[in-house]
Order: structure tokens, then C-alpha cells, then sequence
């Protein structure tokens, strides 16, 4: 069975549009929970990001599970982390979240999480979509499930972070900007960095309900690396609108991507002995990041894009530390899932732990020229089946002729097609991805 609402991080699109609607969550959250029913199911946690549609999908999903008898605890603005983390200390038996991650206000998503506090596996998402297919039913009013509030979740998670970093260690004496993306780590990232000794600026925490992700975050570091410099910071965070990713920079204002940040965390584990196996990337990963392992006898394995299948390789081969250079960073020894907190914690305690700045922690690795391309495309077109497309494709592997690689692939949550061109020489390498590009322009118009 071929998936029609999941895509790699659950269900996503433009609120107000199929399937990111109020009578769609309710169906869902009925479907999940008579599928999570059925393995003995009776009790979720909700949480959601700032978004202002979160309010109504909140609602409709809390309906959705209480009319297949599930109760439902309601978190409010909590990152996808603490979701994941929540739904194991409340012995709940699944965690939702409302988010769509790094995208604007006027996107959101649901996905899902197991009692384990990891994503569901592809079995029990189909069994919803086939759920779906079914006329909504309640059960009986004796049986159906009830909804409540949970008050201290905030304080829990700050707890939970804080319990992450060495309570030997301090971060007293170290400057940090923190840029909260006006998402759902604007209470909890400051709080737990400031509780920690650090001397902390802000950036990003206010959150309207229309401003997450807007010019900020993850995935848009202008500001922080300015705020930065300005102040003579030490450091820089930048979360993302759901806190499960995380993106540095230096003192100097230079970007610290994810790759950087699994090799500051993979060598620095080695030297201590506490490094379990290898480093886990994904396609996508800078080959300077292989190569660099390579260099420290240290394994790496690539994955599938999403870090669902991070996740899924790293169980696969008992090793505890993977990610994207995107910013998720899985930290298996520490939780269950991506934690943009939890990782930048850890990258803190590097640096104190070497007496080292964040630049110098870097060094040792060489990011190779990489550029990426996204192509908008009509969900029903499928470019990559393109005569002209597989021509530029073969056209562009054989000039890199083992200099480099490329890699074209769909978005698992939205139409966008990604070209990646990876080599030595940066002026070729955007040459065959702007090449590629144009051949699935000239296709999907």
C-alpha cells in the first residue's frame, strides 16, 4: 500500500487545505486512535509549536481520539523533543504534534510517536491510512476518552535538558545568543542555558502565532550571526520552530551546520571512550564529513533523507550518534529523537570540556563545495522520469567522473524536487547543479 497523507515527518501541507483541516484532523485523530486502540491504546499526549492554526487542530484532534475512546493530555507550546520525552515519563501509550517544523505560519503538520518516544513505524502509519478509508464512528458515551491539561510540562523538560549536560560542568563564563525562531523553545532554550551558568541573549521569543521561522531560526542564521558579533558572544543557537533541529555560530559569525556538529560530537566521544560504534548521515551528508571520520578510524553509514531513518539504522546497528546537516542530531545516548537543545548541550560541554572555542572545535574538517537547488513542482508530475532530466543526470555524472557525486530526490513533505552537486571545484559544481535544474525546469514548466 502506497502512502497518501504520511510523508517522512507525518502529515504536512497549507492550512486550510486538504488535508491540513479541521474536519481531516478529527478524522485522523479518530483513525489513530482506533488503530492505537487496538494494540491497547488509551491515553495520548498533544502538543504543538506557536503556530496560530494549532488552536483548531489541537481541538479537532483531541475530538478525533476521544470518540475512538482514547483520553488525550493537552501540553500547549512544547518542542517535538518534549513530546517524544513526555509520552515516556507520562506513560502515555503514543505522542502527537502539531508543527511543521521549519516552514512558515501558514503550514503545519500532525506527526506521530510512539510509547517509546520514537516515530511510528511505517506498518502503523498505513493501518491509519487504511483507517481512514472507514466511516467515522463514536463509541459508546460510557467509553469515550476525556481531555485535561497538563501544567508543569515546561518545568519537566527544563529538568530533563539540564539532567543532559554534566552536573560536574558549568556554563558560567560563556556567552551565548540563543535564537528561539519564536517557536516552541522560546520559554525552555533561554531557561535552560541561563540555569546552566551561561550569560544568555535572546532572539526569536516572541512568538505572535504568524512569525515562526520568519527570518530567523534554523534556517535563516542572518540575525544570529550578527547579534553574534555584535555582542562578542561566544556562541549562537539557532532552533528551529519545533526545537528538533539545530544550526551554530562561532564567534566569529560563521555557520556551523549539523555535519560540523556530528564531527565536534564524534571526536570529541572518541577521545573519552564513550563513542558507541560509528556516525550515522544521511545522502545528503558532506563527503568532507566522511572523510574527516575516515581520518579518525571512526565508521560512518549512510541513510535514507528524514531522520526517521537516522533513527532506524542507528537501532539497526547499535551506535548512538547520526543526523542531518540540516540540523537534526540524534543523540540516542541521551533521547529518543532529534533534540536541538539536547545537541547544542552537548556541544557546549565539548567546548568546556577542551577549553576550546567553537571555531577551534571545528577544525579537523573540511566541508567540500555543495550546493542544493529546490524546484517547486505540480504535486501529479513526477520529473525524475524524464527522458531530458535522466540525460542531464548522466551528462553531469560523467564530466564529476568520480570527483564528485550527484543526487536528485523528492521532498518527503512537500512538492519540491532537491538537486545536491557535492565536488571539489566549486565553480563546476554549481555549473552541473544549475544544469540539472534547468533540464526538470524546462519539464515541469
Amino acid at each position: 500500500m502506497n502512502r497518501k497523507y504520511f510523508g517522512t515527518d507525518g502529515v504536512r501541507g497549507l492550512v486550510g487545505q486538504f488535508p491540513i483541516t479541521p474536519d481531516f484532523a478529527l478524522k485522523l485523530g479518530w483513525a489513530a486512535g482506533k488503530v492505537l486502540a487496538a494494540s491497547g491504546t488509551r491515553k495520548v499526549i498533544i502538543g504543538k509549536d506557536t503556530r496560530i492554526s494549532g488552536y483548531m487542530l489541537e481541538s479537532a484532534m483531541a475530538s478525533g481520539f476521544a470518540a475512538a475512546g482514547v483520553h488525550v493530555a493537552l501540553t500547549g507550546p512544547l518542542p517535538t523533543p518534549a513530546i517524544a520525552y513526555l509520552a515516556r515519563t507520562f506513560r502515555a501509550d503514543a505522542g502527537v504534534v502539531i508543527s511543521a517544523s521549519h516552514n512558515p505560519y501558514h503550514d503545519n503538520g500532525i506527526k506521530f510517536f510512539s510509547a517509546a518516544g520514537v516515530k511510528l513505524n511505517d506498518d502503523i502509519e498505513l493501518a491509519i491510512e487504511a483507517q481512514l478509508t472507514q466511516e467515522l464512528q463514536c463509541v459508546d458515551s460510557a467509553h469515550l476518552g476525556k481531555a485535561r491539561r497538563i501544567t508543569d510540562a515546561i518545568g519537566r523538560y527544563v529538568e530533563f535538558c539540564k539532567s543532559q549536560f554534566p552536573s560536574q560542568l558549568s556554563l558560567e563564563g560563556l556567552r551565548v545568543v540563543v535564537d528561539c525562531a519564536h517557536g516552541a523553545t522560546y520559554q525552555i532554550a533561554p531557561a535552560v542555558l541561563r540555569e546552566l551558568g551561561a550569560e544568555v541573549f535572546t532572539i526569536g521569543v516572541e512568538p505572535s502565532g504568524l512569525n515562526i521561522n520568519e527570518h530567523c531560526g534554523a534556517t535563516d542564521l542572518t540575525a544570529l550571526s550578527a547579534k553574534v558579533q555584535e555582542l562578542r558572544a561566544d556562541v549562537g543557537f539557532a532552533l528551529d520552530g519545533d526545537g528538533d533541529r539545530i544550526m551554530l555560530v562561532d564567534h566569529l559569525g560563521r555557520v556551523v551546520d549539523g555535519d560540523q556538529i556530528l564531527f565536534i560530537l564524534a571526536r570529541h566521544w572518541q577521545e573519552r571512550g564513550e563513542l558507541r560504534g560509528g556516525v550515522v548521515g544521511t545522502q545528503m551528508a558532506n563527503l568532507g564529513l566522511e572523510k574527516a571520520l575516515h581520518g579518525l578510524g571512526i565508521p560512518f553509514a549512510r541513510s535514507k533523507v528524514g531522520d526517521r531513518y537516522v533513527v532506524e539504522l542507528l537501532h539497526e546497528l547499535g551506535w548512538q550518534l547520526g543526523g542531518e546537516n540540516s540540523g537534526h542530531i540524534l543523540s540516542l545516548s541521551h533521547t529518543t529523537t532529534g533534540d536541538g537543545i539536547i545537541a547544542g548541550l552537548q556541544v557546549l560541554r565539548t567546548m568546556v570540556e577542551r577549553g576550546q572555542n567553537l571555531a577551534a572545535c571545528c577544525e579537523g574538517m573540511s566541508l567540500m563545495p555543495q550546493v542544493l537547488i529546490n524546484i517547486r513542482y505540480q504535486g501529479q508530475q513526477d520529473p525524475l522520469a524524464s527522458d531530458a532530466v535522466r540525460q542531464a543526470m548522466a551528462e553531469a555524472e560523467a564530466i564529476f567522473a568520480g570527483r564528485g557525486r550527484i543526487l536528485l530526490r523528492k521532498s518527503g513533505t512537500e512538492p519540491l524536487l532537491r538537486v545536491m552537486a557535492e565536488g571539489e571545484n566549486e565553480a563546476e559544481v554549481r555549473a552541473m547543479a544549475e544544469h540539472i535544474a534547468a533540464s526538470i525546469r524546462a519539464v515541469t514548466g
